[in-house]
């Protein structure tokens, strides 16, 4: 062992806890990074700083640690920011208390996701305490602040950055809470793309009792929607399951009772597989509403204003998946699911720089009340981290 790392081991279960400990609910960084990185420094990893801003985003911090400046760059990314605790007095223990009970650690984060920013940083800790700092290859951490935000200043900028400077990544794992009911038993080898869209259908304004005298925009976003989800978009494909509409809220804000209103709005979002890129999908939505709107009449006023989240992606299994998936059947006896299911992550960003599949803990309490991750199963996941390091740079 060498002797300058001699004392550097750390505790997942109290990492996880101090790190609960901080309210960083995006875009704070509410001390999250700055404990990170003071873990970090003493094991050899150069930290940096990665903090950005656009006008109409808030600024974001997000924390780039490297140990290692050549060889093959295996890099461990996530979010250290975490989305908000709603009604407090909703929860059995407080979202930021960070208190043990029954055999879990309890707040906001513990799952989604500082219980694997945790293990990440003990399985480097446990690895580097067994080879030293001069192990022929490099460890990162890529920490973002924004990714349950607009996700426009973290990970994205920070890739950017690290482009610019010719600092490439070979193999990213993603900590995301991929593990379904049970730990080890799902890892996420893509994930679907998302697009939302929010529809605005332009009508007549006018009195109830004369239908002669308006356009009801409201009749007619109602034919639009049911040519939106009255077909599905596709059966799925090979490595997905099929792409989902689903429409989020209808608005009209009209609050009286004998008024047609002039205008009518709906918003939805589109989780589309492999079959389809946002441009191919949003050109089919298109084609889908020029469609019902001839057959209803009226003034035919409609326009839609799309945001995509992400592309889907899929990450061919092979070395990076059989990483994972032999550490975890090591450590668990557990032969873990190639999943595409679920939301997207900053994986979607990630996956233009380097192949990367998502790892985690289990994600059931994730965003709820009572957030939580099981004692063992931080232990578990910092070992598994651990032995993927040990095989990775065998």
């Amino acid at each position: 062992m060498p002797d300058a790392l001699a004392n550097t081991a750390l505790d997942v279960v109290e990492l996880t806890r101090a790190l609960v400990r901080c309210p960083s609910v995006t875009p704070v960084e509410g001390g999250a990074l700055a404990l990170l990185e003071d873990r970090l420094s003493p094991l050899g990893f150069r930290c940096e700083r990665m903090d950005f801003s656009e006008p109409g985003t808030p600024d974001v911090a997000n924390l780039y640690a490297r140990v290692g400046a050549g060889g093959k760059h295996f890099c461990f990314a996530g979010h250290s920011d975490v989305v908000p605790a709603g009604d407090l007095s909703s929860w059995t223990i407080g979202p930021f208390a960070a208190e043990l009970s029954d055999g879990y650690v309890f707040g906001r984060g513990a799952a989604d996701m500082k219980g694997a920013i945790a293990a990440f940083a003990c399985a480097a800790a446990a690895f580097l305490r067994q080879r030293g700092t001069d192990f022929g290859g490099s460890i990162s951490l890529l920490i973002t602040g924004d990714e349950e935000g607009p996700a426009v200043n973290g990970t994205v900028k920070m890739l950017r950055r690290l482009a610019e400077r010719g600092e490439a990544v070979d193999l990213c794992v993603v900590g995301e809470p991929t593990s379904s009911k049970r730990f080890g038993d799902m890892m996420k080898i893509g994930r679907r793309g998302s697009v939302n869209v929010e529809l605005t259908v332009r009508g007549i304004q006018g009195h109830v009792a004369y239908p002669d005298r308006v356009d009801n925009p409201i009749h007619r976003l109602a034919r639009l929607i049911e040519a939106l989800i009255g077909v599905p978009l596709d059966q799925g494909s090979t490595h997905f399951q099929p792409s989902s509409l689903q429409v989020t809220t209808v608005d009209v804000g009209n609050p009286a009772t004998n008024v047609v209103p002039g205008v009518a709005r709906a918003r939805f979002n589109v989780r589309f597989n492999d079959l389809w890129t946002s441009q191919t999908l949003l050109a089919h939505l298109r084609e889908r509403l020029d469609q019902a709107n001839g057959r209803v009449g009226g003034n035919g006023l409609y326009e839609i204003d799309a945001q995509v989240s992400g592309e889907s992606f899929y990450t061919p299994p092979g070395e990076l998946s059989d990483l994972i998936a032999g550490s975890v059947r090591e450590v668990t006896g557990i032969d873990p699911e190639l999943s595409t299911t679920g939301g997207t992550s900053d994986a979607r960003f990630i996956r233009a720089a380097c192949p990367v599949v998502e790892f985690g803990l289990v994600g059931e309490t994730m965003h709820k009340v009572d957030e939580k991750s099981a004692v063992a199963d931080l232990q578990a996941l910092a070992q598994v981290y651990t032995l993927m390091l040990e095989r990775c740079f065998w």
